[in-house]
């Protein structure tokens, strides 16, 4: 504010003054603060308003997630060990040797001197034809022979002198010939007239009587030969290179009995209609005990495996069907073995496929995958070996 004097102050102080008016003049920096302070009043009103006008945005919530406790399972330290390996199949019990008996000549039967279910030895007399009719064969063909002989001779004494011509004397010699043979033949019926066992076994049939006419090849009888018995099995394409000659056996029969016997034979052609090779162990039967034809069990062992003992409800199935077993690792992981059973017994299975010592999952393998990490603890054991 500004006061205005009169050009003279030097005048008299008697006079009297005038009022003076009052002018106010406008401040630039007083006009500033006003517009600023307007101006933050304006921004905290409309901060203060923009929760009403303009919603502010939901916060999103923060998920968060426990961790999954380990699937608590039990375990088992399951060692390997050596176990036989066997191959094992059905088969049928056969006379060593068996045999029908012909009539190796024509006539009557004079004498049966066995009879069915006698034991009998090489050689033995089984039967004897009636002789009449070979002795009088033999008689003849040793006259026939006889005259032949004469003419040849008298056909070559003509021939030296000049008389007989070479065509007779090789008449005479056919004649000679055919006589001999005729004597041989006789000979052969006389030795045929004996029917002898032409091994050692037991008469199984025997369909002949004294009396009786038979024919030649006429079957008389049956011969069986069961010491030794002889035990044929049949063996698929896949197991025919476990087998091999002198391999012992151990062979249960139905009647009960029990025998150990030895490989004797493996068939190199398969049978066209099964594929499969005959395989036949010869088994000692002393005295015949044991009858032939019946059914056997045989057990041949093949060699030694490492492999573990298991309960078969720890086997499992991968997502393809393999057959495995799930075990535990160091690190607490499941982990999934393939196995083969190579040995099945009533109380549990050998299998192959596992480390040589594994901590085998016995209860809980069901709930876990490989992979997974588990809380293992002490189960039950995995198998009782016998």
């Amino acid at each position: 504010m500004t006061q205005k004097n009169s050009p003279s102050e030097g005048g008299s102080a008697s006079k009297d003054t005038a009022p003076q008016k009052l002018v106010f003049s406008p401040d630039k920096g007083a006009s500033r603060s006003t517009w600023i302070a307007g101006f933050l009043v304006i921004a905290i009103v409309g901060w203060m308003g923009s929760g009403f006008i303009i919603p502010s945005a939901e916060a999103t919530p923060v998920t968060v997630r426990e961790t999954p406790k380990p699937v608590a399972v039990a375990v088992t330290t399951s060692q390997a060990e050596t176990v036989t390996q066997f191959y094992q199949a059905e088969g049928q019990a056969l006379p060593d040797r068996d045999t029908m008996m012909r009539a190796e000549t024509s006539g009557e039967i004079l004498q049966v001197l066995v009879q069915k279910g006698q034991d009998v030895i090489a050689g033995d007399v089984i039967a004897r034809f009636d002789p009449t009719n070979n002795e009088a064969d033999a008689n003849r063909a040793a006259e026939e022979l006889a005259q032949a002989q004469r003419e040849f001779d008298n056909a070559e004494a003509l021939l030296e002198r000049g008389v007989a011509t070479a065509d007779r004397v090789s008449q005479a010699r056919a004649t000679l010939a055919s006589a001999q043979a005729e004597v041989t033949a006789v000979q052969q019926d006389a030795v045929a007239l004996t029917i002898t066992a032409p091994f050692a076994g037991r008469i199984e049939t025997l369909d002949l009587d004294e009396g009786e006419f038979v024919s030649i090849s006429t079957e008389i009888g049956r011969l069986v030969d069961i010491t030794p018995l002889t035990v044929a099995i049949q063996v698929p394409q896949q197991s025919l290179t476990r087998l091999s000659i002198g391999q012992p056996a151990t062979i249960g029969f139905i009647t009960g009995e029990e025998r150990v016997g030895t490989v004797t034979f493996v068939g190199t052609s398969a049978a066209s209609e099964t594929r499969t090779f005959l395989a036949e162990i010869e088994v000692a039967n002393a005295g015949g005990v044991i009858p032939g034809g019946i059914s056997a069990e045989v057990i041949i062992p093949t060699g030694e495996v490492t492999a573990h003992f298991l309960s078969p409800s720890i086997v499992s199935l991968d997502t393809d069907g393999t057959p495995g077993v799930k075990t535990v690792n160091v690190e607490n992981m499941v982990e999934f073995f393939a196995i083969q059973i190579v040995k099945a017994q009533i109380d549990g299975i050998w299998v192959t496929g596992l480390p040589d010592v594994v901590d085998v999952i016995t209860v809980g393998q069901g709930y876990v995958n490989a992979g997974e990490t588990v809380d293992p603890s002490v189960g039950p054991s995995v198998g009782e070996t016998n």
